[in-house]
């Protein structure tokens, strides 16, 4: 996997040039300086916030200490909700929005083999390789980005236990983590309608896929439009020893056919995703869960069941009401046969201090078990 790279221009003194490398597709700065161990951190911080990056020539490690100085700045201001939670979510998402693009403008130089060429820098070229394929040139990284792509390398290596499975999912960069587990408990407990076969839908790291395999399912088509998951749920099938029950396709979310089981864990908050990972979370105009709900009548064999899993979330945030939900369950021609619910165990769920607190605090995760009407 190659990307297709933008170019990042400044001066030093002379044009310079690089690959710009950005995994959700964010264009360049048009404007960079460069900085180092002499730039304090008012300064870094002030010219971020105008939209000026800095290109790193110092000492690694004192970038690392630069850019969490700035973050403390960013953090310095204080939050201010809106009159209704639906108001605070939409200001906290700016908010961290804001705050993505500030820290973002700290950059690191790279070479063509994704070595680092300051000094105190590690060796990230494997878990470069692993995020972004094959290079070819010299290139220019957010430092955010680049801790990221280092943190999702150490993920990758040592993986999430999934006590469903009794064994270690590995995701990849820019591919959702199962580390709330609650749905995934959902999908190990419910009553099967047969063990023949089963679709699973955005199957992402191939968690869900795996759980059904392990439960006797006999043959399962996962599917997912992202190539990350694509090579993140085939390497997962293979090392659970899997391969011979799950078969990994790209389809924009159904395969071909009619399957008695059809399993989806749709993100869960409608909006637009703005980085890689937030298309795990964010769903702009609910576009997969309509889409899930709309053909499922399609690929259900008779006697079948579809099961939705979902987060009231969104509903406690305002973005989606029950009722609005349930409509589009209808309209498919579908009927609700059973709701199992689980309690989320994430430490923001206990978080009095987040913003959001009291519709995390709310929040239960269902699995909908329909069927045909």
């Amino acid at each position: 996997m190659t990307p297709a790279l933008d170019t990042l221009h400044w001066n030093d003194p002379e044009p310079r040039e690089a690959a710009w490398l950005s995994a959700g597709g964010h264009p360049p700065p048009k404007r960079v300086v460069e900085a180092d161990d002499r730039t304090p951190a008012d300064q870094a911080y002030r010219l971020a916030c105008e939209g000026t990056a800095l290109l790193w020539r110092g000492d690694f490690q004192n970038a690392r200490q630069l850019l969490q100085a700035m973050a403390r700045r960013v953090d310095r201001k204080p939050f201010k909700p809106g009159a209704t939670i639906t108001q605070t979510f939409h200001l906290y998402r700016q908010a961290q929005l804001q705050r993505a693009r500030v820290l973002g403008m700290l950059l690191v130089p790279m070479a063509a083999d994704f070595g680092i060429p300051l000094r105190r820098a590690p060796d990230v070229r494997q878990a470069c390789r692993e995020a972004y394929g094959s290079l070819g040139r010299d290139a220019v990284v957010s430092l955010r980005e680049l801790q990221g792509v280092i943190g999702a390398h150490e993920w990758r290596k040592k993986g999430v236990q999934v006590p469903a499975l009794d064994a270690r999912i590995h995701p990849h960069y820019g591919v959702f983590s199962p580390v709330r587990g609650e749905y995934v408990e959902l999908v190990a407990r419910a009553p099967l309608p047969g063990v023949d076969a089963a679709f699973d839908i955005g199957t992402g790291t191939g968690v869900l896929a795996a759980v059904l395999a392990r439960r006797g399912v006999r043959h399962i088509v996962a599917t997912d439009a992202d190539p990350r998951a694509l090579a993140c749920a085939r390497e997962n099938v293979e090392r659970l020893g899997l391969a011979g029950r799950i078969q990994v396709e790209q389809a924009d979310l159904y395969p071909p056919g009619r399957a008695p089981l059809v399993v989806c864990n749709p993100p869960w908050v409608p909006g637009p995703a703005h980085a890689s990972l937030d298309r795990a979370v964010f769903d702009p105009d609910s576009r997969m869960l309509r889409g899930f709900l709309a053909g499922l009548a399609a690929h259900l064999e008779p006697g079948g069941e579809g099961w939705l899993i979902l987060s009231d979330l969104a509903e406690h945030l305002g973005l989606r009401t029950r009722e609005e939900l349930l409509g589009l369950v209808e309209r498919a021609g579908l009927r609700v046969v059973d709701r199992l619910e689980a309690r989320p165990r994430h430490p923001k769920a206990q978080a009095a201090s987040d913003p959001l607190h009291a519709a995390r605090a709310a929040e239960t995760t269902a699995l909908w078990r329909l069927a045909l009407r």
